[in-house]
């Protein structure tokens, strides 16, 4: 979180601060639509809204300029107008795509029950647009939806005691939790469709393979693995794993708390 996000550049002549991009500042409100256009009723919004569609239906390869451009009906150059760098797209695509972040448990549940929602909540939207996960990360989040998902997190670890500071490396770890796990299955599952499989079948194949390389007296832990179907895994979203994972994740972040009070 302490690295500069590239996209926030000094105001030129300094002592103004920091700038963030026009189409950035637009998609917060904050800077009115071009003045004069190419085309009536194009906007910030509806390129966006192009460009995920694109990204949802043919990947992130897909959502050039120049077929957005030919989806809408207008010049690539007059996307231009709205949208200076492909890079701001794909930051303002992320947003639109991940959208708001639902309503989380009431407060009383506590915080464990707060992060568990929200972590889920990304692996759902990751689930539904995975081509989010082939965008690097290029900086700390600055994009409106992106600081309400960031609040909504800070907002469940406001009665842990936990330093400022603390709680903003608790959502980051969470986050690389998911965006992780996210990456795994999905990275797994489009292995699997490429060679006509099905994750389950890649999974007793390696087994399979596993057990012909492998000898008890060097690999003692891998063969009792193996013995006991530890790889015969029916779960093709990997959602075992996944809440495994989390609440291992959310087990360390309680012990930081209980150290804290």
């Amino acid at each position: 979180m302490a690295e500069v996000a590239a996209e926030v550049t000094a105001e030129d002549g300094g002592g103004d601060g920091p700038r963030l991009p026009a189409s950035i500042e637009a998609a917060w409100g904050l800077r009115q639509r071009p003045g004069k256009g190419p085309k009536p009723g194009l906007s910030l919004e509806r390129i966006v809204e192009t460009a995920v569609k694109a990204a949802d239906s043919d990947g992130i390869a897909a959502a050039s300029m120049s077929r957005v451009a030919a989806d809408l009906g207008v010049s690539t150059m007059s996307l231009y107008r709205y949208v200076a760098a492909k890079d701001e797209l794909l930051k303002l695509m992320t947003d639109a795509a991940y959208g708001p972040p639902p309503a989380g448990p009431p407060a009383e549940e506590g915080w464990r029950a707060a992060l568990s929602h929200w972590a889920q909540a990304e692996l759902a939207a990751l689930r539904r647009h995975p081509w989010i996960l082939r965008i690097p990360i290029s900086g700390p989040p600055i994009t409106p939806n992106a600081i309400l998902w960031l609040e909504q997190g800070l907002c469940g670890l406001r009665d842990t005691g936990l330093p400022e500071a603390d709680k903003f490396s608790v959502m980051l770890l969470v986050t690389g939790f998911v965006r992780n796990a996210a990456t795994q299955a999905v990275d797994v599952r489009e292995a699997a469709e490429k060679s006509g499989s099905t994750v389950q079948d890649v999974m007793a194949s390696y087994g399979r393979m596993l057990a012909q390389l492998i000898d008890p007296v060097r690999f003692p832990a891998l063969t009792a693995g193996l013995a006991s179907s530890a790889l015969d895994d029916d779960d093709e979203d990997g959602d075992g794993d996944f809440f495994f994972g989390l609440e291992r994740v959310l087990d360390g972040i309680e012990v930081l708390i209980r150290a804290q009070r």
